[in-house]
């Protein structure tokens, strides 16, 4: 009875949905503080190793965040023809900056966290996550809001990567979900350019959010290509989206996307590859129906929140 007995450990709930929550046991509490804009934890795991954790939700996990930071860089970074000039909105942990840099094209890759103390909580913890990413050369850091940096910058970009937390009702990142955000990324990119985002969960408990962030998209770019992948700390297949005025991520065969991996990249993936890029765009026919039949447009006026 011992070994099942629910208090041996003490336990940390990852709040899915009002109906879901999932339970980590928690080995080691690391680092706990409360910042000007969020909570933010580091806890050890018995079930994902080390997790960052934000206002109460898992954002990354030691296990598994290669397949998450995978998914949301490489699919648009391959797409372009020469990414050499990149933005990222949030990423605080060094990650998604990390894969980034991966690719040799890279010339100037400019990131933007509106949470210093985030980034260098980060930085000093979580070295495995963004090994030593902040320190490349070609990387540019600022600390501020995304939105507003990007509607004031003279630059243009070949790739912007949206990698922001959830939209929780009283976070700091509501208001980059909308229409009106995604009209000034569409006037930052390069006529080729491409953006991707993390859009939310994508499993059958849980489609209104990314299904409206799609059809928000599809209300400014002409090409939107949802993907999902599955995120085991998240305990669901997570969504991404692609947009573009004039590139097509789906228009690339495995074998392409592999020989461009060979070509490109400065380090093999773990998780992706030309056989995982056509599975992640390739999604189930109830959660194509429901992101194809969704008609709602996020603005700011309206924005959407999450549990």
């Amino acid at each position: 009875m011992k070994d099942s007995d629910p208090d041996k450990h003490k336990w940390f709930h990852d709040y899915i949905s009002p109906d879901i929550t999932m339970l980590h046991s928690i080995k080691e509490v690391v680092y706990s503080w409360r910042t000007e804009f969020q909570s933010v934890d580091i806890i050890d795991t018995g079930s994902f190793g080390i997790c960052l954790i934000l206002d109460g939700k898992i954002q990354s996990s030691e296990k598994d965040e290669f397949i998450y930071h995978e998914a949301l860089v490489h699919p648009v970074m391959l797409t372009h023809p020469n990414p050499e000039k990149v933005f990222i909105a949030g990423g605080g942990e060094g990650a998604t900056l990390r894969e980034v840099l991966a690719h040799k094209a890279v010339g100037k890759a400019v990131m933007v966290d509106i949470d210093k103390e985030v980034v260098d909580i980060c930085r000093r913890l979580l070295p495995s996550f963004h090994k030593n990413s902040f320190d490349d050369p070609r990387a540019e850091l600022h600390f501020a809001d995304a939105r507003k940096y990007l509607e004031e910058s003279k630059d243009t970009f070949d790739v912007i990567i949206i990698d922001l937390a959830d939209p929780l009702a009283q976070g700091p990142c509501r208001l980059l979900y909308t229409r009106e955000f995604y009209q000034v990324v569409k006037q930052k990119l390069q006529g080729d350019g491409i953006m991707s985002i993390q859009a939310e969960p994508a499993g059958w408990t849980d489609l209104q959010n990314f299904a409206a962030i799609a059809s928000t998209l599809e209300s400014v770019f002409p090409i939107v290509r949802p993907y999902q992948a599955h995120i085991p700390s998240f305990a669901s297949l997570w969504g991404f989206i692609s947009a573009s005025q004039s590139l097509d991520p789906t228009k690339l065969t495995p074998e392409e996307i592999d020989v461009r991996i060979s070509a490109r990249l400065l380090k093999e993936p773990k998780s992706y590859d030309g056989l995982t890029h056509q599975a992640m765009f390739t999604m189930p026919k109830h959660i194509r129906h429901q992101v194809a039949t969704t008609t709602k447009v996020i603005t700011d006026k309206e924005p959407i929140s999450t549990y």
